[in-house]
């Protein structure tokens, strides 16, 4: 930097300079050692420009460049665990096909009885036998090798996914038929759910229990772009139903062979026989535990006041030209970036304060997509739901994991009116009811995972 006299302030001498400013008299003074003579402008090198970096600097940037991205690009460090790998695999091909069925079954409805409501009870038929045979699942899940469970369950879906299929080949166009398989294999998928979560925190070590969560969501994200946009071009072309059940079998087919080669995850003995009262017990267990209790309460404000899923089929009709596609996989598409993006995830403590702003986002962003009449729009304020839905999921499906204890992990893992009305007042009421809830309960607002995470 130039000194009081206009010289550059890094000379051609040796000899220190004096603790004082550098353009005072006396700093200039014992910055001239006796003989020693200031270069002529002949003998200074040019200046470098001075915008240009300098290139001492450049690993330094390198290292923080470095630094910034490991930070926050997805933790892939589960994926060393063999197990895990096999359980991941599984995942993202079954995620692809079951994304076909969930994008077929209400269009179907749809189609058959252009009636929003007939397309929400869709809906409750997957939304009831989840809470219920989630629980009950888990209690299962506590009692067997949770790899048999999962792999019995699975190939249930399995079983369900082929009867949907035969029943469009039939053109039995039963909608009750249609719910009750729906209800049926929801309640498959959530016996497979809590199976596949008790088995997570016993395959990977827990301080990697975040990354794999992460991991998890972001290739079932990433299933959930890739299914609907391939569910909307399939139910477009003539016997379309049919080619999506189809399609998701065979990717079903494959998810089985992955569970089947996954290792035996025997339960710890405690719980003898899976029953009303092991259910029970669970239930006892959350009660008693607000951090549990919460996790449970805000996931399911979230998914039944500001899940617009039912409401894709008929806003895509009035709105955008029957184009569906584009509603359903908008979601994912902001779970996957974030998933991407999620390496600073497993660092934060407050997981419970994080769970509730993540909510209240994912209330906030569905609000605004319902008031939104371009499609490009609402699916930029569907997928930043998505991308807050995906933070909200790990750390709901973190806390559940590492809370509770192994022998009850499995129980742990358990429209009427105009569709914007419906769509806008669902992701207000969800904002509202998270911030007051998660406010007012004070042990899970002031959870901190370091409590029972090993410090990385």
């Amino acid at each position: 930097m130039p000194g009081a006299s206009g010289m550059p302030g890094r000379l051609r001498y040796a000899g220190p300079l004096a603790p004082r400013r550098a353009g005072s008299p006396g700093a200039r003074r014992r910055a001239r050692p006796t003989g020693a003579r200031l270069p002529r402008v002949s003998d200074r090198a040019d200046p470098p420009p001075r915008d240009a970096p300098d290139p001492a600097d450049a690993p330094e940037q390198a290292r923080s460049l470095g630094g910034l991205l490991a930070r926050h690009v997805v933790d892939t460090r589960p994926l060393a665990v063999a197990a895990y790998r096999r359980l991941l695999i599984g995942q993202s091909t079954s995620f692809v096909g079951s994304m076909l069925t969930q994008v077929a079954v209400p269009v179907q409805v749809w189609a058959l009885t252009h009636s929003t409501l007939d397309v929400g009870y869709v809906g409750l038929a997957g939304l009831v036998p989840i809470v219920v045979f989630g629980l009950y699942g888990g209690a299962i899940a506590d009692a067997i090798d949770r790899r048999t469970l999962y792999l019995w369950s699975s190939t249930g879906g399995w079983v369900v996914t082929l009867a949907l299929l035969v029943q469009t080949l039939l053109d039995l166009r039963d909608v009750r038929l249609i719910l009750g398989l729906v209800a049926v294999q929801s309640a498959m998928f959530a016996i497979a759910s809590s199976a596949r979560g008790a088995i997570i925190p016993r395959i990977v070590p827990t301080d990697l229990v975040p990354a794999a969560n992460s991991l998890n969501f972001t290739v079932g994200s990433v299933g959930q772009v890739v299914g609907p946009l391939i569910a909307g071009v399939l139910i477009s072309l003539p016997h379309g139903f049919a080619y999506a059940y189809s399609v998701d079998g065979l990717l079903f087919t494959a998810a089985l062979y992955s569970a089947f080669r996954l290792p035996s995850v025997p339960p710890d003995g405690s719980v003898r026989r899976a029953g009303p009262r092991v259910v029970a017990e669970g239930l006892t267990f959350i009660m008693g535990r607000p951090v549990l209790l919460m996790s449970f309460v805000v996931d399911i404000v979230a998914m039944v006041l500001a899940m617009p899923r039912a409401l894709f089929p008929a806003v895509a009709d009035l709105r955008f030209d029957g184009n569906v596609g584009p509603l359903y996989a908008a979601i994912a598409i902001g779970a996957v970036l974030a998933g991407m993006s999620s390496g600073w995830v497993g660092r934060v403590r407050r997981q419970g304060r994080a769970l509730v702003v993540a909510i209240i986002g994912w209330g906030a962003a569905v609000a605004l997509s319902g008031l939104a009449h371009q499609l490009w729009l609402v699916v930029a304020l569907l997928a930043l739901a998505g991308a807050f839905d995906l933070v909200s999921a790990v750390y709901g499906q973190t806390i559940l994991q590492t809370y509770a204890p192994d022998e009850m992990r499995g129980r742990m893992q358990a429209a009427a009116t105009n569709p914007t009305f419906s769509w806008v007042i669902g992701g207000v009421v969800c904002m509202a009811v998270v911030a007051v809830a998660g406010v007012l309960v004070r042990p899970f607002w002031r959870y901190d995972a370091a409590e029972v995470l090993p410090p990385p």
